[in-house]
């Protein structure tokens, strides 16, 4: 199977900001520029989170979907805000490929195989936001990791397939921004729980450090930092991992 390298985005709309540990984001700029910029540096898939959403109990990034569909000839992932079967049905009319759902999902697990079995389960996609609790778990967090969830990923994981997630899309909270180094541990409990596509998120650093999570069982990283500020270009990344032994479309 290809190894994915997937551009996330985090939208404050109608701007691409980024935070560390999910706060205290800060503007980056343009969205469906750096969308397309990503697009042509060979990225796998696009995701856009609309981080304030579940805040405000909504989801405005439509227009900019619909934008990047015309641009952009890969995947587009959205999150934020999806709550029912209207909210992923504009989203997916406007361009989206696959709808990320966390806090509804938790509040309302049965959205999942709702999404599914009108969607596909190709197009749905469980977010878990964890937050190291001690003793080997992870908490499960909500509305872009400001609240506690009360459930831990031992217990949320699990049930992923169960509910009819297609993917997992699993972020560290407290290496998302960090650029110290993905959470293995994390996602080598999950890859545990379950044998859904894993993507994860949080952290990276190194064309090296991707390549661990790759031999761990990921599917895939989203990464953010490293792309934002030009660390690296995805045809730089893609080439390393290449040269690493792991198989990437190039």
């Amino acid at each position: 199977m290809t190894f994915r390298i997937i551009s996330r985005l985090d939208i404050k709309p109608p701007n691409l900001v980024k935070g560390v540990h999910l706060e205290g984001f800060r503007k980056v700029g343009d969205p469906a520029f750096f969308a397309r910029k990503y697009y042509e540096q060979g990225a796998d898939e696009i995701s856009y989170q609309d981080i304030v959403a579940s805040l405000y109990d909504r989801n405005s990034i439509q227009s900019l979907v619909s934008i990047t569909a015309e641009d952009v000839f890969i995947p587009v992932t959205v999150g934020g805000g999806i709550r029912n079967i209207e909210d992923a049905t504009l989203l997916i009319r406007s361009g989206a490929d696959k709808v990320c759902l966390n806090t509804a999902a938790v509040k309302n697990p049965d959205v999942i195989s709702h999404l599914a079995s009108v969607f596909g389960t190709q197009a749905v996609v469980l977010g878990i936001e964890a937050k190291h609790s001690g003793g080997g778990d992870y908490s499960v967090m909500t509305d872009c990791g400001r609240e506690k969830s009360g459930l831990s990923v031992k217990d949320w994981a699990g049930l992923a397939s169960e509910l009819g997630a297609g993917e997992i899309f699993l972020t560290s909270i407290d290496r998302e921004g960090t650029r110290s180094g993905l959470d293995l541990e994390l996602l080598k409990l999950v890859r545990s729980l379950s044998e859904l596509p894993i993507v994860l998120h949080g952290g990276s650093k190194t064309a090296e450090d991707i390549s661990l999570a790759a031999k761990a069982g990921a599917d895939g990283v989203a990464i953010a930092s490293l792309l934002h500020f030009q660390i690296n270009t995805i045809t730089e990344l893609k080439e390393s991992l290449s040269n690493l032994g792991i198989k990437v479309r190039i």
